[in-house]
Order: C-alpha cells, then sequence, then structure tokens
C-alpha cells in the first residue's frame, strides 16, 4: 500500500489480488485488516477502500493538550513538524491520544501547520483524578490534570460512596462524543482533598505513576542472592578490583548507590580514573518480570516526600547498591587522561569491587575546602586520593568549557518536610566541588562508554540534546541584541554551542545574567533517548549516553546487558541477536522519554504543591524577589528561598502597563517605569491557592492610579477561562474576589521549566510559564467593580499592544481595552481614550460632544452615545445588561475634569 503504484482497493479486491482462496485464509486476512486499521496503520474510505494514512495526506501521532483548549501533534514522523489542533478540530480527543490528523493549511511562511482529527487510534486516558463536586441525582469530577479542560460528569449509580469535596480517581466510562461530556464512574476514595496526604496521594494518581511492585515481581526479586559467592566470580572471569581505593560519594539520605569512583597518578604522569557502576543487568534479566517492570516505570521517581523506586528496595538498597566494605557486581569504566585532559586509553570490563567508604558530599567538600579539622582526620588517609580527584574534576570541566559546553548555574532546592508530609523548610541544593567531582567523571564515562559502542556499530541507546530550532534562536539573539550582546554565529544561521557558553560568561555578576539564561534555555530543546546518535548540543559532545544509573534509569540497564554481552562474547554479536536489539532500540528509547518527562511533570507537581503550602502561612508578610519571568497577564518573581509567585496585571495599580515581547518586559504608559526579568522587587504575599498550588504576590510599595489618570482598571481577573466563566463582584478588577469563577481568583501560572545540571531534562521545550485558567461557573459578562472591568471568558489580556486614536489622541499611542460583553462574549470594538484634559471626550470614533455624566472613576454612566455603538444607558458599570443592548456596548474612558 506504500507503493506508488497502489491505488486504494476493497476487501474483494485485495483478495483477489493475492490470490486468497482458503476459506479459513480469507478469515485470518479480514482478521488483520480489521487490526491493522484498528491500530491507524491503515484506513478504511467512505467508498470501502483501504490505503495507508501517509498517502491520503493524514499524520499519526501523539496529541499534546494546553489548558487554554488547543493542542498539538506530536508526529510519530520525526522529520514531520508539530501540527497545531483548534479546540473546535479535536474532537472528542484528549491529552496523550494517539490519532491520525488532517493537515488543513499551512501559513504563508511555509513552517507553521494546522489541522483537524480525523480519527481516534488510542485513548491514552482512561481514568481522572480530581475533586468530587456532588449536585444530588448527579456529579462531576473536577480534573486536577489542567489539560483536561471538561469536567467527568458521573451518573448517580458511579458515585461509589464519594462525598463531597473527597479526591476520588474515576474510570471513564465513555468518551465525549460531539458535545456530551465524558461519562465516568468512582473507582477510589482519596479521601477529602484538605486531609494530609492526600495531595501527594492524587499527584502520584493523575500520573498514574505505580506504587507497590506485583506479587511476581516481588518474587522474583526474592530469589536474587543477598551476598556474593566467590566462585561465581571466578566463573564470570570478572576483575578483582577489591584492593582499590574505590569511594561512593553521594547526598546524606542517598540509599541506593549505584555509583563508585577511584583515581591514581601513574608513572608517566597522567591520571587514571576508574568509574565503576553496578551491574544491574546481572540480576535483572531480559525479559524477566522484573525486566517488564521496570521497562513500564522507566524511571525511579523522586516526590518530596517518598521515592517510587524502578526496582524493589531488596535490589536497589541491597544486592545492586554499592555499600561500603561488601563485595559488590559491577561493570567499570577506565580511562587514562593525559595533561591535555584527551583520553589517552580506555578499558570497559565486568569488575568485583568492596568500596572502602560511603562518602557525602558535604564530607567531602569539608575535607576540600579545610572547614573541618575532625573529618579531614576521621578520613585521613583518603585526603590526598580527593584532593587528586579535585585536580582531575577542575581539569575535564575546564576542557569541557574550552571545548563549548553550556553550563547553566541554576539554582535548585528541596523541601523538607515533617513526619505527617508538613513542609517545614526549603533549602537550596549546593553543587559544591564534591557534586563538581562527581558530575565530571559521570560525564566522562558516559561519553567514553557512547563513543566506544558507536564505532563496535552494535545496537545501543543514546542521550541526545539536538541543535535549538532555528527560530527560537534567531528570536533569543535579537533579545540580547537589546542589551548589547552579540553571539558570534557559525555556518549560516547555525550557531555552535561554545557562542552560548562564551555568552554566559560575559553575563556573569550582570543584572541581566538570570534573563538570558532563562531566555537561552528556553530557545533549547529537550534532551532524549535516542537509537542513533546524533550528539549532544549542551555538552557540546559528539557521543553521549547514560551508563552510571542502572538502579534508577531503564535506559542505562539496557546498554548494560548490551555491554557485558559484547564483553562475554569477545568484543561482537551474532547477526540474529544485532537484528533483534536494533528492532527493540527505538522503542525503548522513546518509551524512556515519555517515562521520563512524565517523572519531570510529577516531581515539579509535588515541589510546587509543597511550596504552596510552606507559603500558607506567610500571607501578608513582605519578602525580596527576582523577578523571573514577564508575560502578557503579569511577572513572576522569585524569591530567596526559589519560591515563585505572581504579581498580576491588575494588581499593579500605579500606570498601565504594556507588555513588550521583544524586550521581555513591562513598560508603564505614564511613568515609562519599567520592569524585566533579573529586576529585584519588595513584595507581599497575597493569596495562597491550594487548589491549583499557585502564590499571587503584590507590590510592596504599589500606589494606586490618581483619580486624573484613565479611569478603569484592567482586568486579569484569572485569565483564560478553562469553563465557561462567571466574573464575581469585587472591588477591584482581577484582585480579591473579581476574575474568573465563583468568588475566586482565576487560576495562576505555573513555573518555568528548570534545567538539570548538566543535561536539560526539564527544559520544557517551551520551557514555560505555565497558564492562567478561569474557575468554574456560569457564562458570564463583565463584573460590577470601581476600580474597573473584570472579564469573563473574555481574554484578559487588557492589551498588551497599543492601538492608535483619533482626533486629539492620534498624536500619542493609546491604549486598547478588551472587554466581555454582558454575554460573556467579546466587546465589539477597543476604544482609544483622548489624553485632552478638555471639556469634551473623545473616544476612537466618537461623534457626539455632549458632556457625560460619569461615576466617581470616570467611567460612563450617562445618556446614550452614538459614538461608541450605540449603547442604552447600562444598569452596571462593568458593561452590564442595559435595554437596548448595554451589555454589548464598547465603554468609553475619560479624564474627570478638575473642579
Amino acid at each position: 500500500m506504500r507503493e506508488t503504484a497502489y491505488k486504494p482497493m476493497t476487501y474483494q479486491e485485495l483478495e483477489e489480488h493475492f490470490g486468497i482462496t482458503d476459506a479459513a485464509d480469507f478469515k485470518e486476512f479480514l482478521k488483520m485488516l480489521n487490526r491493522l486499521e484498528q491500530n491507524g496503520q491503515i484506513i478504511l474510505t467512505r467508498t470501502h477502500r483501504y490505503g495507508v494514512p501517509e498517502r491520503m495526506d493524514l499524520v499519526r501521532g501523539r496529541l499534546q493538550a494546553h489548558p487554554k483548549g488547543f493542542a498539538f501533534l506530536i508526529p510519530e514522523d520525526r522529520d514531520h513538524p508539530d501540527v497545531y489542533i483548534h479546540a473546535n478540530d479535536l474532537k472528542s480527543a484528549m491529552n496523550g491520544d494517539t490519532v491520525l490528523v488532517r493537515v488543513s493549511s499551512k501559513s504563508a511562511a511555509g513552517g507553521k501547520l494546522e489541522g483537524e482529527v480525523v480519527r481516534i487510534v488510542h485513548r491514552a486516558i482512561t481514568q481522572v483524578v480530581g475533586v468530587f463536586q456532588n449536585n444530588e441525582s448527579f456529579g462531576f469530577v473536577i480534573p486536577d490534570d489542567k489539560r483536561i479542560n471538561k469536567d467527568l460528569f458521573i451518573p448517580r449509580e458511579g458515585f461509589g460512596g464519594a462525598v463531597d469535596g473527597e479526591k476520588v480517581v474515576a474510570e471513564i466510562v465513555e468518551y465525549p462524543e460531539g458535545r456530551s461530556a465524558a461519562v465516568g464512574r468512582v473507582i477510589e476514595i482519596l479521601g477529602h482533598k484538605d486531609d494530609p496526604g492526600v495531595d501527594i496521594l492524587s499527584i502520584i494518581r493523575k500520573h498514574q505513576l505505580p506504587e507497590a511492585f506485583p506479587d511476581d515481581v516481588m518474587a522474583e526479586a526474592q530469589e536474587v542472592p543477598d551476598v556474593i559467592d566467590e566462585a561465581e566470580i571466578v566463573r564470570q572471569g570478572r576483575r578483582d578490583l577489591r584492593d582499590k581505593v574505590i569511594v561512593t560519594i553521594d547526598g546524606e539520605d542517598a540509599k541506593d548507590l549505584d555509583d563508585a569512583v577511584n583515581v591514581e597518578r601513574l608513572p608517566n604522569g597522567n591520571i587514571k580514573l576508574g568509574v565503576h557502576i553496578a551491574d544491574v543487568g546481572y540480576y535483572v534479566r531480559e525479559n524477566s518480570k522484573l525486566d517488564q517492570e521496570a521497562y513500564n516505570r522507566g524511571c525511579s521517581v523522586y516526590l518530596v516526600d517518598r521515592v517510587i523506586p524502578m526496582l524493589p528496595h531488596r535490589l536497589s538498597n541491597g544486592i545492586c547498591s554499592l555499600n561500603p566494605q561488601v563485595d559488590r557486581f559491577t561493570l567499570s569504566c577506565e580511562m587514562e587522561f593525559n595533561e591535555m585532559m584527551k583520553v589517552v586509553k580506555h578499558d570497559i570490563f565486568t569488575s568485583v569491587i568492596r568500596t572502602k567508604e560511603r562518602m557525602t558530599y558535604t564530607n567531602v567538600r569539608k575535607i576540600l575546602e579545610e572547614e573541618d579539622p575532625e573529618v579531614t582526620e576521621r578520613y585521613a588517609d583518603l585526603v590526598d586520593t580527593f584532593k587528586l580527584m579535585k585536580e582531575l574534576a577542575l581539569k575535564l570541566r575546564a576542557n569541557r568549557m574550552r571545548r563549548g559546553a553550556v553550563d547553566f548555574d541554576f539554582v535548585e532546592s528541596k523541601v523538607i518536610v515533617d513526619e505527617n508530609g508538613k513542609p517545614v523548610d526549603i533549602v537550596k541544593r549546593e553543587r559544591s566541588i564534591a557534586e563538581q567531582i562527581i558530575e565530571e567523571f559521570m560525564l566522562a564515562a558516559n561519553e567514553t562508554v557512547a563513543e566506544h559502542f558507536y564505532w563496535l556499530k552494535v545496537p545501543f541507546i543514546y542521550r541526545i540534546h539536538e541543535d535549538p530550532d532555528q527560530e527560537k534562536l534567531m528570536n533569543f539573539l535579537a533579545f540580547v541584541a537589546n542589551f548589547g550582546y552579540t553571539v558570534k554565529g557559525g555556518k549560516g544561521n547555525k550557531v555552535h554551542p561554545r557562542a552560548l557558553q562564551t555568552l554566559l560568561e560575559d553575563i556573569q555578576g550582570t543584572k541581566e545574567q538570570t534573563v538570558i539564561s532563562t531566555m537561552m534555555l528556553r530557545s533549547m530543546k529537550q534532551a532524549k533517548y535516542d537509537a542513533e546518535s546524533t550528539g549532544h548540543f549542551g555538552l557540546a559532545a559528539e557521543f553521549y549516553t547514560h551508563f552510571t544509573s542502572p538502579i534508577r534509569r531503564y535506559p542505562d540497564l539496557v546498554i548494560h546487558r548490551v555491554i557485558r554481552e559484547v564483553i562475554e562474547s569477545g568484543g561482537t554479536l551474532s547477526e540474529a541477536r544485532m537484528e533483534y536489539l536494533a528492532s527493540r532500540m527505538q522503542d525503548i528509547a522513546q518509551q524512556s522519554s515519555e517515562r521520563e518527562r512524565v517523572a519531570v511533570e510529577a516531581e515539579r507537581d509535588t515541589e510546587q504543591l509543597k511550596k504552596a503550602e510552606f507559603m500558607l502561612d506567610k500571607v501578608g508578610e513582605e519578602f525580596t524577589g527576582i523577578i523571573s519571568s514577564v508575560t502578557s497577564f503579569g511577572m513572576f518573581v522569585e524569591l530567596e528561598n526559589t519560591v515563585e509567585g505572581l504579581i498580576r496585571l491588575s494588581a499593579m495599580t500605579d500606570d498601565y502597563y504594556h507588555f513588550h515581547e521583544q524586550h521581555m518586559a513591562l513598560i508603564g504608559e505614564r511613568t515609562s517605569k519599567i520592569y524585566r526579568i533579573g529586576d529585584e522587587v519588595k513584595i507581599r504575599v497575597a493569596r495562597v491557592n491550594m487548589d491549583d498550588h499557585t502564590i499571587d504576590f503584590e507590590m510592596v510599595d504599589m500606589k494606586p492610579r490618581q483619580r486624573g489618570d484613565f479611569a478603569g482598571g484592567r482586568g486579569d481577573g484569572g485569565g483564560w477561562g478553562g469553563r465557561g466563566n462567571k466574573a464575581a463582584k469585587g472591588k477591584d478588577a482581577g484582585r480579591g474576589k473579581a476574575g474568573g469563577g465563583k468568588g475566586k481568583g482565576g487560576r495562576g501560572a505555573g513555573k518555568p521549566g528548570r534545567a538539570a545540571a548538566a543535561d536539560f531534562v526539564a527544559a520544557d521545550e517551551a520551557a514555560g510559564v505555565g497558564t492562567p485558567g478561569g474557575k468554574r461557573g456560569k457564562r458570564g459578562g463583565a463584573a460590577k467593580g470601581s476600580g474597573g472591568i473584570a472579564l469573563g471568558r473574555a481574554e484578559a489580556r487588557a492589551d498588551s499592544s497599543a492601538g492608535e486614536g483619533t482626533g486629539a489622541a492620534a498624536s500619542a499611542p493609546a491604549p486598547m481595552f478588551g472587554f466581555g460583553s454582558g454575554k460573556g462574549g467579546y466587546a465589539s470594538g477597543t476604544v482609544a481614550v483622548a489624553r485632552d484634559a478638555g471639556p469634551r471626550y473623545r473616544t476612537g470614533e466618537g461623534k457626539s460632544s455632549r458632556r457625560k455624566k460619569t461615576s466617581a472613576s470616570g467611567i460612563f454612566i450617562g445618556a446614550r452615545d452614538e459614538g461608541a455603538g450605540g449603547a442604552a444607558p447600562g444598569r452596571k458599570r462593568g458593561g452590564g445588561k442595559g435595554k437596548n443592548g448595554g451589555g454589548n456596548a464598547t465603554a468609553a474612558f475619560v479624564r474627570k475634569k478638575k473642579k
């Protein structure tokens, strides 16, 4: 069917083509056609003919939904660009579904594709976690996952004993069709949403993270021996390294120790580094129950108060953990570095080790920085070893920097919780010399192993980081030019990572360091696993893999098996084995990348949740913070303890601010005050929303607008509504209770993605800022409020771009105001506000020159004005319902004439 000559055929024509005469064969053939069609590999047309999707202009891929309703198709064909899908073209597809999409239009530039879902091949979401809402004869589950932007309908018989306000897990019984909602039934009650422990449990269920291991997996783990038999070492012919000074260096609370190191200076002056990794693959055999479970989990997940391990504790904390003074099987990579830090010789082999000490980062730092004589005394025999390690690590790092690796120095934090899961402190994670030693040694081993097996041409899994997207990179280069920096380009539009690292060094210690680092990170792609080695842009490495953590990462475990197999079979594999491994690698790489993303999301969710909980009792307190992100709806401020909160545009009452995307700044209209990333501001904690794990800040020294200024506040109220929103009544639009929703401010925004030390795992491709969304409520229009106009479902941008007025206003740019109508729609236009203080007011199109009666805040409540759309006097100042459609009228603003 993929051949050019093929024309779509009916099943009878296909039967004739293949010459099928036997009835049993024909039955099997029909079954196969149905199976292929269900999997979306072939398509049945309206005329009952079969063909392949790609020949019918259909693209198969996975759907990535957005809280605002639209989605992107991530195509299975990796060379095909992503496809944007409008909310109306999703049919009933949900986040994560595998779908077939017809590309309907291309942008003029040829890059952006738009499409519509033609067919849902496979449903990804089978259950929803959320808060149960009882409406007597029926109920709803309001999903925790904002990408599911429709509530799940629960009929009376599906309540399963759930009561109002409880966190539940509901199974989807019927998927949404047309306008009807998805129908579900409650299968698990997690507890009331405010009960201790329920919050983390909800996140575990939301991401469908596995908890307990199945019985057959545990039974297999029990069969693994506790100790190593001497005869086994001899039988396997492992190299005995038990006499060497080998140590593990980890955090204080680490229990699964999977890497150990040793260094020695050779007679020729070179330094020999040994990296020894737990040989997990020896105990977890291919296709065993343990292996299948590890494949499904993909990696260990480190939540704030617990670890969800990839392997049972009996393995991860027992026989596979490189505990001190016990024999352990390992895979070793020994490298000899010359003065230029080139690997002149390397060896990869199976070994047995016995570590001398279990060192912590803290103690190694104390020894090297000579902070604590007592600790130095305790490990006196290891002091010289650590000094040599420091020397080697610093040289390796300098070499990596020369080569052009990009090194982001973002601060990471750890939330400390008590036994009830309540956050008691947030501490910054140090990246001291001790962490750098392990980081550099692991990077060196990963590169050496990757290159060795690349040239052996055996099927393998690599860690790749593709070059940045051209468009994003060009935008970034234009952005840094605003600060007077230029990035030296390579051939054409290509930029070498060295040029980016040079820029990071140039901005070190400057005010714009944070903003440029953040924007650079956002312009980069996400690192992932792949069966092909295409290089690692961020590390400026041609070959890179993950070899050093097989206890907690499945790709490491897989390549360990390949490595041991190659070693044991004398450096080659049989053709059949090569073929089998090659067929599996891409699938394993993709599964591992997907599971890694789920783990990162879950970790980020729990961290955000606990940080919000930590700030609950600090509402009203004042702090100093740094602006970490600027958007069209406000700005994010990060405090010293890494907690992040949003200052909404509507809360910035001393001026009207415009968002300048190119400069990533908010600029005051009258005062020309500028807020940009990296600026220091003094804030007060205004609100903490535990439903969405968001924190709202407000400026400490923010003075309200003077009465002579333009009246009418900009309603940011909760941003983009996820459901039909009703704006509540409140004194100040977008603050207090105004904004989308039943008496609550809108949903806040997520924080920008962070990067792991050397490998941009958490750098979301959008890396960005999550979106605000409105709370539940009936459809409604603008709220009544003396401070201005809050929005219902209308986009609460209110607006970042400046329009041009007419009449006396034409000489200066006038602000544009977007309004919700009385019926939840958009306003009928924008208004240019005249700036003359004379006796007349002018709107953009106004013809009337009669003085109008105004309210205290300067909003018209007077007679009919033909110029502003012919609205009758509305009962409500915020565009309420008037007799002649005042609800849809465009409001006009005036300056009050001073008496």
